[in-house]
């Protein structure tokens, strides 16, 4: 059939078929399609949906029959639909109405198609036989189109607009009679469900209502008998019966219940046991989320949130990973054992420990809750208080699942090196049962006295020191060491994250303030030396202020590069140090690790005339007061092969570690030790560009140390090329960052006379020294 052109009246959140008849309030633009209508087409035009997503492809021919106003005074039309339109490219046309082409619609009506129609009809006798409207049902039984039986649809409540455009949108009539008999089968079946639930819930009320009419009853005889009932007992019944709990859990809760039922409202038990009811209600006994199982989704989530932290990332992944199999295979255990994780997140402060637990929550797709257990003392922050003690609380475990909502969250245990003991208990002890996977799942609260499953809860731990946990509670756990960033990580890290959240904090945009490339890799090098990235987002921070100040007087735009950093964050605070510090015989650079990571440290060696002997000085702690003798006993022993004489020793010998305010202690200095010895004995200057590391025994041999990552990484920001590690420590170097390897001259040594051959400028040797 040719097309026309119409009018068209865009209709919101409703939708017309053809055969439907509707009545509409106008408004200024339906006012004027209906006014061209009148004018220009015989009073004929297309009417379509207007839906959130898009305009329809298909809209309706109508006709306007009326034109008058509601009850209210609204002024309003009658339309009358007739026939489906395609809608074509728009045209122009007389009034402020918008006109387009529209291309009439005929239906096809088959024999396939007079047979759906007939169970279609069934079907909606069916679901207004359940409604009693018998008058439509005598309507629907005279209809013989099949076409406009599938168009009654329109009428139909319980098919939304969504569904009423596709059928619109439909032009065979066999499909929309398939897809209506679909959508009716689902209604009714619904609907049976609903009575069936109803049903359930008239039962229910009656015995609900027999149950309150006895307890009344009984309220009535203690109240004969002067025994008085306290007030909500009744609701804490009902409350315990309706909760979905444990078997167990629920008989625990009713004879507290009846304790209640049996206590006076002047016991003060009354009052603990209404607050234990109400916690351990509170409890989400059988709430579980479901894990993504997705593993590239995960570790797309974990690698936008942070950068590197590889080992880390791995690990969850790994995780994700079987659960997802088990899953897969229908091994995932009820309540099982080992079924959770333990993960110990060990690092220097500023690398992303806390927030790589909120990160693995979003990437696993679980609730996350954080405890803080930094300066906890007391054991009963862990394991909760008796119920015996007055203002007794469930432990933080108990809160925090309480909190999350859910049996399986991602908890994290913040700062478990920094827990204390004293009179009250060690809490470290009482980690021990909730870390442990094979105990967990039975877990008891000393307030709640029931058995909690922490099977499924992924517990992520951090700390700084790794040393300074109990040897049992880090054996529960799985140990994941962040060792700190190299400069092309800070710089990397800087300009994908810290810059964008410290422009939002200062309100300013990428526009209007860049940073180069250079400025973050110079802040890196000689503002900070730090493993993590705190102090320089400070620095960050700090530019930033500064050039919303420029910005507010008058500059249209701050450029941050090199030259800038001086005015906008002061004078660099770092600059290498090593040759200047080891130009004179005598002092070493050594390699270190504290709690804020790795370090580089210069021991000074120096000898005087007087009472022959060892003078320590620095605040050294005794296992490098022992490295220091162990030194000098294997300098004095081998002093022919290391070109020295034998008179410097009746010279009295001070070593000392600067920075004395800080103790220092730990069996990693030996050779260092050895090595500033030699080099004041022998006159010869240790070379500016080395480090080193590893302890040594009285003959010579080199043994290995911890935390030699942490020293590499040190080493390279302070501007060290060429370092020399024990032989032992070889494999440790896999886990070095390549970057690094590649900055640096890896030396490995297994006989301290190596590393003094090695680290010492060539000159002559002898007793230089005591010239």
């Amino acid at each position: 059939m040719s097309s026309t052109s119409l009018p068209v009246l865009f209709v919101a959140d409703l939708v017309v078929l053809p055969g439907m008849v509707v009545s509409l309030e106008l408004d200024e633009a339906s006012r004027a399609a209906v006014d061209a209508a009148n004018t220009g087409s015989e009073g004929r035009l297309l009417v379509a949906p207007r839906l959130d997503d898009r305009y329809a492809s298909h809209g309706v021919i109508a006709k306007v029959e009326r034109v008058g106003r509601f009850s209210s005074g609204g002024p309003a039309v009658v339309l009358k639909a007739e026939q489906r339109g395609r809608i074509g490219s728009g045209v122009s046309g007389p009034g402020a109405a918008l006109w387009v082409e529209v291309e009439p619609v005929e239906d096809h009506v088959t024999e396939r198609a007079r047979e759906l129609a007939e169970d279609y009809k069934r079907l909606v006798v069916a679901v207004l036989q359940r409604r009693e409207a018998w008058q439509v049902i005598d309507q629907v039984h005279q209809m013989s189109d099949p076409s406009a039986i599938a168009d009654a649809a329109g009428y139909a409540p319980y098919i939304s607009a969504e569904r009423k455009r596709e059928l619109l949108e439909d032009t065979d009539v066999e499909s929309r009679l398939e897809t209506l008999i679909g959508w009716t089968r689902d209604h009714l079946a619904e609907a049976e469900v609903t009575d069936k639930i109803g049903e359930d819930v008239r039962e229910g009320m009656e015995r609900s209502q027999r149950e309150f009419l006895l307890r009344q009853q009984l309220a009535a005889i203690r109240k004969e008998l002067g025994e008085g009932e306290p007030e909500g007992a009744d609701d804490y019944r009902a409350r315990v019966e309706a909760a979905e709990v444990p078997d167990a859990v629920r008989e625990a809760l009713l004879r507290e219940v009846d304790k209640l039922e049996r206590s006076s409202d002047q016991s003060p038990e009354t009052a603990w046991i209404r607050t234990w009811l109400d916690t351990v209600l509170e409890l989400p006994w059988h709430v579980t989320t479901e894990d993504s199982t997705d593993i590239v989704a995960a570790r797309g989530v974990l690698d936008a949130d942070h950068h590197g932290l590889d080992e880390v990332k791995e690990r969850i992944v790994e995780y994700l990973a079987v659960r997802a199999r088990r899953a897969e295979r229908g091994l995932q255990v009820v309540g099982g054992r080992g079924s959770g994780a333990v993960v110990l997140l060990a690092g220097p402060p500023g690398v992303g420990k806390t927030s790589l637990g909120e990160s693995v929550a979003h990437a696993l797709g679980r609730e996350f809750v954080r405890v803080a257990l930094g300066g906890v003392r007391d054991e009963a922050e862990i394991r909760g208080h008796r119920r015996t003690y007055v203002g007794a609380l469930p432990g933080r475990i108990v809160r925090a699942i309480k909190e999350a909502g859910s049996m399986n969250p991602v908890v994290l245990l913040d700062e478990v090196d920094k827990i204390g003991a004293d009179y009250r208990g060690d809490p470290a002890a009482a980690l021990l049962e909730v870390l442990d996977p094979a105990q967990n799942h039975t877990f008891r609260d000393h307030y709640l006295e029931l058995d909690l499953d922490l099977s499924d809860v992924l517990f992520i731990a951090t700390a700084n020191v790794v040393e300074q946990i109990p040897q049992a509670l880090l054996d529960r756990m799985e140990l994941v060491t962040l060792d700190g960033y190299t400069e092309d990580d800070k710089v990397a890290i800087a300009r994908d994250f810290l810059l964008p959240r410290q422009l939002e904090r200062a309100a300013l945009t990428a526009d209007e303030v860049t940073v180069s490339d250079a400025a973050l890799r110079e802040i890196a090098a000689n503002y900070t030396r730090e493993a993590g990235v705190r102090q320089m987002e400070r620095f960050l921070a700090k530019a930033l202020r500064k050039a919303a100040i420029r910005l507010a007087s008058g500059a249209e735009r701050v450029d941050v590069d090199l030259a800038d950093l001086k005015d906008l964050v002061g004078r660099p605070r770092f600059t290498p140090e090593a040759p200047e510090r080891t130009s004179v015989p005598g002092v070493a650079t050594g390699l270190a690790v504290t709690g804020l990571g790795g370090d580089v440290l210069f021991i000074e060696a120096s000898a005087h005339e007087g009472k022959a002997g060892l003078t320590l000085t620095g605040q050294l702690g005794d296992v490098m007061k022992e490295s220091a003798q162990i030194a000098l006993t294997f300098v004095r022993s081998h002093a022919a092969e290391l070109g020295v004489d034998a008179s410097f020793f009746d010279r009295a010998i001070h070593v000392h570690v600067p920075a004395g305010a800080t103790p220092k202690d730990g069996p990693s200095a030996g050779i260092t030790m050895v090595t500033a010895l030699t080099s004041l004995a022998s006159g010869r200057p240790v070379r500016s560009e080395v480090g080193m590391t590893g302890e040594v025994t009285l003959n010579g041999r080199v043994l290995p140390i911890g935390g030699l990552k942490q020293k590499l990484l040190a080493a390279q920001r302070n501007g060290i090329t060429e370092v020399f590690v024990p032989l032992r420590n070889e494999p440790d170097l896999d886990d070095v960052p390549a970057d690094v390897l590649e900055a640096l001259t890896v030396n490995v040594v297994g006989d301290v006379l190596d590393v003094v051959r090695g680290a010492l400028e060539p000159g002559t040797t002898g007793a230089a020294a005591a010239a």
